[in-house]
């Protein structure tokens, strides 16, 4: 906390201060600092101190590398002419500081640019050299008025211009100005009086201009024969006086108001002045101060007297400024926080011989940033431990900071993460809306919002959340960063899939009840019907040739019914098949497997089959669903291939989109009229050719193998030409 106090008390000292370390790399400064020397930046931390002074004279850096040895370097002003002709003088003090095992840490350097103050020394030196005095002189015998040139050029009246002692009082400022000079000669002519005054002139241009008019008078016997003396423009100068006169009762009463006191102290006599806000700072009455170092030090806390000791003593030798803080306890026991700084004040010997300075009490201030500490710590304990993930996030996206529960949801560690912006780990679907609503905390327009959203793992695996974003304003109103919080809800997602899975499976399964009930009441029936007849028959029938005949069609009824039965027990088994059973297949060697099974009959209809699948693709789904899908479509393009053309199968990949595939199997069969067979293409028992072979079960079951591995299967078809099949199943 020392190490904040210090870089906060050194940021707002009123003089051009810095810290660096042995390296010359600036550790702290303050803002003093970046204004005497022109500098934009913000803040110099880190940098290189003649990467951001390139011009520091060579004089400079050696008395740098002198103190870096230990030693201590001050200098009241010196010139430097630099190769482009520009010139500056410096100011400095410099001294070693110590870390806290006592060895070198760097430099303190208080540095002033008094380029300009040296040049308006310089400028009244040759003012002083060639002083524009002018004199004056009336003879009284004559009353003549006798002006020099330069006092004609202070009255601005031509060089011919010979006054008379009425027109010269004249030119006093009608009023208070007129009268006192007035009076001043005439107690010069009748009591023999001098005199040194400033007054007010207008000029014959009719400017107002201060001057500084001194005269006597020269008797004979007791009758004044002579008026003499000189005449100076100090307009500038009075002015000046009167500024600053103004600005001193300004400051007399804003000190006043705003209990900054200040003080005195004559270390030759050991005398401490205070003005009266000192006293009310300390808690004392005027009449019980003895006005000594003593006086001062007894008022301070127990624990910061031999630090005030230390500090007054560096400021005396020249180590360091007295820029410090400390406690004193007011004569009632309360406690209060002073900030001091000062200026040390030295003869010609570089002695130090007085110290004035000033206080001020931050009591206030101190309590709330204690509350402030305590406050953060609070956050941050929190933060730390929330089990939701949270970032506080720049305006531009880059993550400041994050804590332990996010760094976990998303898979990185803290250094890696914040080294990412949100944008960067955001899933692409849904960056823009989430760019969209982050814009408008930016811009103001509001303060928060939530919506679900997709995040990529490390991993690369895709993680559901719900974000909560909350904008920090600063002390303006103008949004300085955002918090953001972050819930996994990866799993509940899952676990809806799977719900919407199961509903899917039971819609279908009431669709294929529907449809049971339909083959029942059609099919079945039809069989029973059939049977009963042909039993009929047969009670009646004495004819045993037709008795035979008769119990042929029974068995052929019979072999009906078992057939369509043991269909629909298919059916119901892919229906009811666990989609968690799924497994990752390879999809090349499946087709390979299909087509070796097939080989003879290909070979007899001399079928020619392209397959172009990576070799490494694997699917999402049970070998033997995937088995039967391409057994079927293959053996789909064999049966209705067309007799005028050998057939050829072609299978490949047509596109990847994320996680679904999407296979083409394509023949040059005779095709299929979509326009008449299309809605029931899939249907079970629909054929849509005269093939002696075709029972309607194959496409149907097809569709419904492909549906119960989260797939599905459309056509394109024209007669004479071929069809295509597009299958699309989950990647692996």
């Amino acid at each position: 906390m020392e190490t904040l106090t210090v870089n906060y008390l050194i940021k707002d000292s009123p003089v051009a201060v810095a810290i660096v370390d042995c390296n010359m790399r600036f550790i702290s400064h303050s803002k003093a600092w970046l204004t005497e020397f022109g500098l934009k930046q913000q803040s110099l931390n880190g940098e290189l101190y003649y990467d951001a002074l390139p011009q520091t004279p060579i004089e400079i850096k050696q008395v740098h590398q002198a103190c870096l040895l230990g030693k201590s370097n001050s200098n009241n002003g010196q010139k430097f002419v630099y190769s482009n002709g520009q010139i500056q003088w410096l100011k400095w003090k410099i001294n070693p500081w110590k870390n806290e095992i006592d060895e070198l840490g760097g430099l303190i350097i208080v540095c002033e640019d008094i380029t300009l103050q040296k040049r308006k020394e310089e400028l009244l030196y040759m003012a002083e050299e060639v002083a524009r005095i002018g004199g004056w002189e009336v003879d009284m015998i004559s009353n003549q008025l006798y002006w020099t040139k330069i006092t004609k050029e202070i009255h601005e009246v031509p060089h011919d211009f010979t006054p008379t002692l009425e027109q010269g009082i004249n030119f006093y400022k009608a009023g208070e100005h007129r009268e006192k000079i007035r009076k001043l000669v005439a107690a010069a002519m009748t009591e023999g009086k001098s005199w040194d005054t400033e007054l007010v002139i207008v000029t014959a241009k009719g400017n107002e201009t201060w001057v500084r008019a001194k005269g006597e008078a020269e008797f004979i016997g007791k009758k004044c024969i002579r008026l003499v003396g000189t005449f100076q423009e100090i307009d500038a100068k009075k002015k000046a006086e009167i500024k600053y006169k103004e600005t001193a009762e300004r400051l007399k009463i804003a000190t006043s108001g705003s209990l900054i006191g200040v003080w005195d102290y004559n270390l030759v006599n050991n005398k401490l002045v205070w003005d009266d806000s000192m006293y009310r700072l300390y808690g004392i009455q005027k009449e019980d101060f003895i006005g000594e170092y003593e006086a001062w030090r007894s008022g301070l806390h127990p624990d910061d007297k031999e630090r005030g000791d230390q500090e007054i003593a560096m400021a005396i030798s020249g180590e360091k400024e007295f820029n410090t803080h400390f406690r004193v306890i007011w004569p009632s026991g309360e406690v209060r926080y002073i900030r001091a700084m000062a200026v040390t004040q030295r003869n010609k010997k570089g002695e130090a011989i007085k110290m004035v300075g000033t206080n001020w009490d931050y009591t206030q201030l101190r309590t709330t940033q204690l509350l402030l500490q305590k406050s953060e710590e609070s956050f941050q304990g929190a933060f730390e431990n929330s089990n939701i993930g949270m970032a506080f996030v720049a305006i531009d996206g880059t993550l400041l900071k994050t804590n332990s529960a996010l760094n976990k949801i998303m898979g990185y560690d803290k250094d890696e993460i914040t080294k990412l912006t949100f944008q960067e780990l955001t899933h692409p679907e849904d960056l823009n809306k989430d760019l969209v609503l982050f814009q408008e905390i930016v811009n103001g327009k509001r303060d928060g919002y939530q919506l679900e959203k997709r995040y990529y793992h490390k991993k690369g695996h895709i993680v559901y959340t719900l974000l909560a974003v909350t904008s920090v304003k600063d002390i303006d109103g103008n949004t300085a960063h955002i918090v953001g919080q972050v819930v996994d809800i990866s799993d509940r997602i899952k676990d809806a899939r799977k719900l919407n899975r199961l509903l899917n499976v039971s819609k279908k399964q009431n669709d294929s009840l529907m449809n049971f009930a339909h083959i029942v009441s059609h099919n079945l029936r039809s069989h029973s019907t059939n049977l009963s007849m042909i039993n009929g028959f047969l009670k009646k029938e004495n004819d045993k040739e037709e008795h035979e005949n008769l119990m042929r069609m029974l068995n052929d009824a019979s072999c009906s019914l078992n057939e369509t039965v043991f269909h629909l027990n298919e059916v119901i088994q892919v229906k009811t098949e666990a989609v968690e059973k799924l497994k990752n297949i390879n999809l090349c060697s499946t087709l390979k497997n299909v087509q070796q099974n097939l080989e003879l009959l290909m070979a007899e209809k001399k079928a020619e089959c392209i397959i172009e699948i990576p070799k490494d693709l694997e699917l999402l789904g049970k070998p033997a669903y995937l088995d039967s899908i391409f057994l079927n479509l293959f053996t789909n393009s064999l049966k209705y291939c067309s007799p005028d053309r050998p057939p050829i199968i072609s299978i490949s990949i047509h596109k990847i989109v994320k996680e679904t595939v999407e296979i083409h199997f394509a023949d040059n069969g005779i095709g299929i009229d979509l326009k008449r067979h299309g809605a029931k293409l899939f249907g079970m028992y629909k054929t849509f050719h005269r093939n002696k072979d075709a029972k309607g079960i194959g496409l149907f079951l097809t569709k419904n193998q492909v549906e119960a591995i989260n797939g599905k299967i459309t056509v394109e078809s024209e007669v004479d030409k071929g069809t295509l099949f597009k299958i699309f199943l989950d990647k692996a």
